[in-house]
């Protein structure tokens, strides 16, 4: 199961994993840890997307090595066999990049969930939180890359000429359009030739950040889209919401493997 409630994980609080992968947008004046050092949910680890990705690029957010993945994941003490819940305090909904990467190392994807809703939803419903210091023992872990769950600039121009797979942008229209400014420097506004776009917004629920129900978020999709295929690359600013698209796809068709362009727009629309 890709979500877990938060009742659920109030129950299993001392069999799982717990992650806080907050994120914030540039220019919002939030910095994640700080707010995760002032409250998370109890044995909650915090995992930096920032820092936790390829440091040797200009691109944000790009998937590590192999080898530097298995050192972060290691040094958070989670070891292969555990069961992994992923939450965010962010409304960009920054847990679903964490459920991709972990997918996209290898961990067996039964194991690894998202808590519906995250830090607003468990706030909302008074749910027990913390600034204690989680103690973390290291572990050794192994990961295995599935590649095919990633595409790069270059499979994503050729698909202009073969079609091979459809792209969906998680941005906000006006920002997909052209008719609103990139907040990145050095971005130009718009969006990859045939893409399609579908705002993530659309599939959350503003109240307490839950993703909608399967019969809104099939709606949504095949407003633009067949939802039985699998071809299906999902792309955003900088492959942060990308993964959100990604993670509701997966509740609709239950045999899709999340697939992302890990570059997105931050890639294709340099200047």
């Amino acid at each position: 199961m890709s979500l877990v409630s938060s009742d659920w994980l109030e129950k299993n609080l001392n069999d799982v994993k717990i992650i806080d992968c907050s994120w914030h947008m540039p220019g919002v004046n939030r910095n994640p840890y700080e707010e995760y050092l002032n409250q998370h949910i109890p044995g909650a680890i915090f995992f930096d997307l920032e820092k936790n990705s390829e440091q040797n690029t200009e691109l944000p957010h790009m998937l590590p090595t192999k080898e530097k993945w298995e050192e972060i994941i290691s040094s958070l003490g989670i070891s292969n066999e555990d069961r992994i819940i992923i939450y965010d305090n962010s409304d960009v909904i920054s847990s679903c990049r964490g459920w991709y990467n972990f997918i996209y190392f290898g961990h067996d994807k039964k194991l690894v969930s998202i808590l519906d809703g995250g830090l607003k939803k468990w706030k909302i419903e008074n749910k027990i939180t913390t600034n204690e210091n989680t103690n973390i023992f290291k572990s050794k872990y192994i990961a295995t890359e599935n590649k095919y769950l990633v595409k790069n600039i270059k499979e994503i121009n050729d698909n202009l000429k073969t079609n091979d797979f459809k792209v969906i942008d998680a941005r906000s229209r006006e920002r997909f359009d052209g008719t609103a400014p990139d907040p990145r420097k050095n971005v130009r506004s718009g969006s990859i030739p045939n893409s399609l776009c579908l705002p993530f917004k659309e599939l959350i629920n503003t109240n307490d950040n839950t993703f909608k129900n399967k019969t809104e978020i099939s709606k949504k999709f095949e407003e633009i889209i067949n939802i039985n295929e699998n071809n299906r690359v999902f792309s955003c600013g900088s492959g942060i919401t990308a993964c959100v698209l990604s993670l509701a796809y997966s509740l609709v068709n239950n045999t899709y493997s999340p697939t992302v362009y890990d570059g997105s727009w931050a890639e294709y629309g340099r200047l």
